[in-house]
């Protein structure tokens, strides 16, 4: 699934603009025609699964943390589909019927939600796509430049690789094809890795889960010769974990180059380990404060020029007002730069008894 992005300039330090909005007050018109809240605000947050850490461990509480700084007196209700595309529907249909003023959504499949976001609209409920570009009459978009997310990866990689880029074959361990960030994450490690090094197999992997990855790894070496192998495109950091642990079960001494994405604690870890070559870290909290900034705005019947600096397109409307925050590749020479100088992980939580000695000798103290 292809979105064509149109931006404006925009510089990495204002990819999100601070709103100072006032606590909602008296009634006014939004742009749908409707009436705009007259008490506190009642904000739906709905995210796609507990699978990926990033979830629950970052995006939920800075989402919530933001609203209740634009609003101090907002309700968040709060649910998640756990990787149910149906459950997800109905939890869309009840925000609905408990008339939420406004919607973040993080699709679990962006086109099967895409009938429920019709229906918010239809209410005069606006609805912000969280992460991923659900379908339908979105209002908004926050998420990152994901096909520079693969791009990044492929790079990475390469560089990793060096000279024995053509002396053997790599795996791609893509994202769930219901996901169409997967899809641009693709897009873009393909424009880099393609002609450079040759691709011995590719997988979609189903649910992005870790368990799918393992044996797809296994098929790969399988089909390819483990000997054969020497890198893994891995989409994400859960995905990497599942690869590296068939790499080992297939008789890998010494792993090849593996990439990943989201900078889960677990991956930062094995890039401290010498596991995981590189992840990308996507600051959440930009992302999160502009999805919030957005519901509250829309929320009150305000428009987000002053928010959105892009646009996007998807398969179903043009011109969906748009964030998108830049992103970094996390390599063992950059974790305190990045991670721990923004508070996502402490030393401490990093360099565990298991990982001392790896962290000493990258000077991680």
């Amino acid at each position: 699934m292809n979105t064509t992005v149109r931006r404006t300039a925009m510089a990495a330090a204002t990819a999100v603009t601070a709103l100072s909005l006032a606590a909602c007050g008296s009634a006014e018109t939004d742009d749908k025609g409707g009436q705009s809240n007259k008490g506190p605000l009642n904000i739906g947050l709905l995210l796609p699964e507990k699978e990926t850490a990033r979830y629950e461990k970052f995006d939920r509480p800075l989402i919530e943390k933001r609203i209740k700084e634009l609003a101090p007196d907002a309700t968040v209700t709060y649910l998640n589909a756990e990787q149910d595309a149906t459950e997800q529907k109905r939890q869309v249909n009840q925000l609905i019927t408990e008339r939420v003023d406004a919607i973040i959504l993080g699709a679990v499949d962006t086109w099967t939600i895409s009938s429920s976001v019709r229906r918010a609209n239809d209410e005069g409920i606006p609805v912000v796509a969280f992460d991923r570009l659900a379908e339908g009459p979105i209002d908004g978009y926050v998420s990152f430049d994901n096909e520079e997310v693969g791009r990044v990866q492929g790079k990475a990689l390469l560089q990793a690789l060096g000279s024995k880029a053509d002396d053997g074959r790599i795996v791609m361990m893509n994202g769930a094809i219901t996901d169409p960030n997967a899809q641009l994450f693709k897009k873009g490690a393909h424009s880099v890795l393609d002609g450079k090094v040759e691709i011995g197999k590719e997988y979609d992997t189903k649910e992005w889960k870790p368990e799918n990855a393992y044996e797809n790894m296994e098929g790969a070496a399988s089909a390819i010769g483990a000997d054969r192998i020497i890198g893994v495109y891995s989409a994400n950091d859960g995905m990497a974990g599942g690869v590296i642990d068939a790499l080992k079960a297939v008789g890998f001494s010494k792993l090849p180059p593996v990439t990943g994405q989201d900078a889960e604690l677990a991956a930062v870890q094995r890039i401290v380990a010498g596991e995981q070559f590189m992840s990308v870290y996507k600051p959440y909290g930009p992302e999160a404060a502009a999805a919030a900034e957005m519901a509250v705005a829309l929320a009150k019947g305000e428009k987000l020029d002053s928010i959105a600096k892009s646009e996007v397109e998807s398969p179903t409307k043009s011109g969906i007002p748009a964030v998108l925050v830049p992103v970094v590749s996390l390599t063992k020479d950059n974790i305190e730069e990045t991670v721990v100088r923004d508070g996502v992980y402490t030393v401490e939580e990093i360099c565990t008894p298991k990982y001392k000695s790896a962290c000493k000798a990258l000077g991680l103290k």
